[in-house]
């Protein structure tokens, strides 16, 4: 089951990084959904690898193939089932990892827990997973456009540089462009010259994405177990190389006291509004009508192409330098993936609820 997300709108996922390809089955979409195939694919290309210098340059084409549940340019209501064949794997580069433990990579918990794990790539722990999960996402934003809900991600963050500026400050229009997805130029810039940097020294950074999605009408998300901070906390979490998850004021609330905290209410028309956004969009685990905002924390990339201390499978001490073609920053490619297991959560809560 730790394949399959949702459980009304559900995404089952397949597929390994160096197999003949991945994929997904949507089931749950409600039929006569208008597929914008155009722009399922467009998500995917953002996610593609080798769109810039500061990405891996392993280039796949990543053409979504749709199997089923379409008919005439709609969901029947019935599975849709869809593959992304590899087109550009180098299984030989990781020969060399057969028997080796790669220092804060899946291959030691996968062999303890499997008894077998897949060295090229990394299997099914390679972020190449996350692909299929694009499209599913892409077709649950579809979804959510009817009900006039939109969610947009960006990297707020790379290592010690941040944005100054906020999502309500900041114009979201430019988040496409810059290959960083900063919608703050000047820190984007900064951003990008420090990831070519590292990515020369062979090193790897991490960072912050931010994510707001507006037209969450009040009531989705239920109490005690599936919050709607809890349902998309563990969706984001169970995105490769993340770390951590705050909304609203996050961690930063710590230093706040209850009168700052607080949301007062208030009249908006003949309707009930808060005076402020601390709570980020959900109080007691369920939408209040106000945006929802979030960050999700990225780990540096864990292959990076310095020398490391390791062991291999015989528990004998190895110097590892690692081959093979690595993003030297996960953020950029992300932010699809962000944006996408969102929309997958809040499709889901929506149906819940109705």
């Amino acid at each position: 089951m730790s394949n399959i997300h949702g459980k009304l709108f559900t995404f089952t996922s397949f597929g390994e990084s160096h197999g003949k390809g991945i994929g997904g089955i949507v089931d749950g979409c409600p039929s006569g959904i208008e597929v914008d195939e155009e722009f399922i694919q467009n998500e995917l290309n953002r996610r593609r690898p080798g769109q810039s210098a500061i990405s891996t340059p392993r280039k796949e084409g990543d053409k979504v193939e749709f199997l089923s549940g379409i008919f005439e340019g709609k969901t029947t209501g019935t599975p849709i089932a869809f593959v992304i064949w590899n087109e550009n794997q180098h299984s030989s580069d990781y020969d060399h990892l057969k028997e080796v433990y790669r220092p804060s990579h899946a291959d030691f918990t996968y062999q303890q827990k499997y008894g077998i794990r897949d060295h090229r790539g990394g299997g099914r722990s390679s972020a190449r997973e996350t692909a299929s999960r694009v499209v599913a996402g892409a077709i649950a934003k579809l979804a959510l456009k009817k009900l006039g809900v939109e969610i947009t991600a960006f990297t707020s963050q790379v290592g010690h540089i941040a944005m100054s500026q906020t999502f309500e400050t900041a114009d979201l229009a430019l988040i496409e462009s810059n290959v960083v997805r900063c919608p703050q130029p000047e820190v984007a810039e900064q951003m990008i010259e420090y990831i070519k940097e590292l990515k020369k020294d062979g090193d790897s950074i991490g960072g912050i994405i931010s994510c707001i999605i507006k037209g969450v009408p009040v009531g989705w998300g239920e109490p005690i177990f599936d919050k709607l901070q809890s349902r998309l906390a563990q969706s984001m979490l169970s995105i490769n190389a993340t770390h951590g998850f705050d909304y609203g004021r996050g961690f930063e609330g710590v230093s706040l006291k209850g009168s700052e905290m607080n949301d007062s209410f208030v009249k908006d028309g003949d309707k009930v509004s808060t005076k402020t956004n601390n709570s980020g969009g959900i109080q007691g685990g369920i939408s209040n009508g106000q945006d929802i905002y979030f960050r999700v924390l990225f780990k540096p990339v864990a292959t990076i192409s310095k020398r490391q201390d390791t062991l291999d499978i015989h528990q004998n001490e190895v110097e590892l330098e690692a081959k093979g073609r690595h993003d030297p920053c996960v953020l950029p490619r992300a932010v699809p993936i962000v944006e996408a297991m969102a929309a997958l959560t809040l499709i889901d809560l929506y149906l819940t609820k109705n």
